[in-house]
Formats: structure tokens, C-alpha cells, sequence
């Protein structure tokens, strides 16, 4: 229990979010190249557009091509999402926390003026 500040280090989050992404970028290369027959660097090109959510400029040609790249957009677009959240979210979740508080602060400002 005492390392637990340690597995959620800024560093530790880093790495697991883009270990994350590699992973899915790299299966997602591999089975670009093995059901399209394009290069590795097409089909790492192919795939950053996909992970992006910009899209590609060309079409799976193959069946199996489409099939894939339908399902490894959901995939990567979810895990570079899910890596900018899991990366992000403490620093989001401060920020929140702070509005938060100075709303509250605020509504006790005026409730404690108005009972005057």
C-alpha cells in the first residue's frame, strides 16, 4: 500500500500511456501490412491517420483490410483517448476540484451577505 503514490507517478502514467499506444499502433502496422501488402511505413502511415481520427487519404482494398481497419480504428481511437485521460486526468481532476471550491466559496459569500 505504501507505493501506491509511486504506480500513479507522473512518469509511471507516461510511460503506460504510450506503451499503450505503441501496442495498438503496433498491431494495428502489422495487420495493416499483412492484410494489405503495403509497407510497414504505409501501413504505420495508415494507421497514425486511423489512431488520430484524421482518416486516410486511401481505401482498405481486401475484405479482411476493411474488416480490420473498421475495428482497429475503434481500438485505437479508444486507447489514444483513453491514454490522454489516464495521462491527463489528475491534472484535470485538480482543476475541477479547484472550480469546485471557488464556487462553493462563492455561494457561502453571498449566503452568509444575504442573512445580514
Amino acid at each position: 500500500m505504501w507505493r501506491r503514490h509511486h504506480l500513479h507517478s507522473p512518469l509511471r502514467r507516461g510511460l503506460t500511456s504510450c506503451a499503450l499506444v505503441a501496442a495498438v499502433m503496433l498491431v494495428g502496422t502489422l495487420g495493416i501490412h499483412h492484410f494489405e501488402g503495403v509497407s510497414y511505413l504505409e501501413a504505420f502511415y495508415f494507421m497514425s491517420m486511423i489512431a488520430t481520427a484524421q482518416g486516410t487519404a486511401t481505401v482498405p482494398v481486401t475484405p479482411a483490410g476493411k474488416l480490420f481497419t473498421a475495428l482497429i480504428a475503434f481500438v485505437s481511437v479508444g486507447s489514444v483517448v483513453a491514454a490522454l485521460g489516464f495521462l491527463f486526468g489528475p491534472f484535470f481532476g485538480k482543476l475541477w476540484r479547484v472550480g469546485v471550491d471557488k464556487m462553493e466559496d462563492e455561494v457561502r459569500q453571498l449566503t452568509h451577505h444575504d442573512k445580514k
